[in-house]
């Protein structure tokens, strides 16, 4: 696309701008490093970069070996924006940020509707509208600006975008997401507020037990319950304790919790994490993962919960691989197929590595139409993050 907006494909790879190695890159604010680095990403050649830009090879060459300088608002802006980058990277003030409570508003904004891109299946495009923000807010903060509304826009940023990634990243990578949900913590902790620590403690210990630390994520979530002002706030906890202490095989911890948290499912209002669809795959997982496999079985062969509001596309991925799982150990090999199959439908559709992964797990040498399936798949998603 010559000359225009990097596109789909782009905002795809934005997620590289939010790793250690990105951000590093991004901190150097020097034009050269930022090219390189965004056609390494790309996988765009010097000519196709000088065609988005509307420069010649030779002359991005040139930019690259620091042989040429760009120094002008206008040329710099223009860069910025045909590859997708928050203008400050490049040292030219954002227009948005002239007036700081504009800049405010739209970054509430952004988050606010980064969230509801992300609950309904598109984490991706969450992701490329985050990370700018992010990269916003934490320039100011070097700058000197600290004010308590800033600060508080940064902590949220920083989660939502953790939490995202969390969604289109692969499991080698999902550090990347716990790293940025450990920062959105350092923040949280300036702030005497009991609801935005347990939201920010309840979103770092989820992505800490993707990641495999179900130790850690099962000290932050504990935490979590522990602070919560509310009845609603600790219900939001309560299932994302449950996963993560069936996943440390802590059968005592897990049981109590899934206890609690199914007699607060009458006394709260439902969301796409509280709701008896969500409780119900976590309940049948754990079992799964503290060695009651004739426990889930039954569970899943009584009645199924009827939800009773609309749950995240990704919730119904992780839904059917569970139930697929539980099936092949029941050994109806045919039913697990069925699930897992449109499991990895959904997965690949939504974007979502970490569950074809689950699947390929689940499916293993028992269901070979299935793996193979899923590790398609998962290449294709593959090419297109690293591509």
């Amino acid at each position: 696309m010559a000359n225009g907006s990097p596109g789909r494909s782009g905002r795809l790879l934005s997620w590289h701008w939010a790793t250690p190695e990105g951000q590093t890159v991004l901190a150097t604010r020097d034009l050269a490093a930022i090219l390189r680095y965004y056609r390494q990403v790309h996988g765009e050649s010097q000519t196709a970069t000088g065609e988005r830009l509307g420069y010649d090879k030779t002359y991005v060459s040139a930019l690259e070996l620091g042989k040429r300088h760009l120094t002008d608002v206008g040329s710099l802006r223009h860069v910025a924006e045909q590859l997708s980058l928050p203008a400050h990277v490049l040292g030219v003030t954002d227009l948005a940020d002239t007036d700081h409570r504009a800049m405010l508003q739209f970054g509430q904004s952004t988050v606010r509707l980064a969230e509801i891109a992300r609950q309904s299946g598109h984490a991706a495009e969450a992701v490329a509208e985050l990370w700018p923000l992010v990269a916003r807010l934490e320039a100011r903060t070097r700058d000197g600006h600290t004010e308590r509304d800033v600060l508080r826009l940064l902590a949220e940023a920083r989660f939502g975008l953790g939490t995202a990634l969390g969604n289109v990243l692969p499991e080698e990578r999902l550090a990347t997401a716990a790293h940025w949900t450990a920062k959105s913590l350092e923040v949280a902790r300036l702030f005497d507020d009991p609801a935005l620590s347990t939201t920010a403690l309840r979103m770092h210990g989820n992505e800490l037990r993707k990641a495999g630390l179900a130790g850690a994520a099962v000290s932050r979530l504990t935490h979590a319950a522990a602070v919560a002002p509310s009845q609603t706030e600790r219900a939001a906890v309560l299932p994302l304790l449950a996963r993560a202490a069936g996943a440390l095989g802590h059968r005592t911890l897990f049981d109590r919790t899934v206890r609690e948290a199914g007699r607060l499912l009458d006394s709260v209002e439902h969301t796409s994490l509280v709701n008896p669809v969500a409780l119900h795959e976590i309940h049948l997982r754990g079992l799964i993962s503290t060695g009651r496999a004739r426990e889930a079985i039954r569970l899943a062969e009584g009645p199924a919960p009827s939800p009773t509001t609309s749950v995240a596309p990704q919730w119904r991925v992780i839904e059917l691989i569970t139930t697929g799982r539980v099936r092949l150990l029941a050994g109806d090999r045919h039913g697990a197929t069925e699930l897992l199959e449109t499991a990895v439908q959904q997965a690949r559709a939504q974007r979502l590595p970490h569950q074809l992964q689950r699947v390929l797990r689940a499916g293993g040498e028992a269901l070979p139409q299935v793996t193979r399936a899923a590790t398609r798949a998962l290449e294709e998603l593959r090419t297109e993050m690293a591509a």
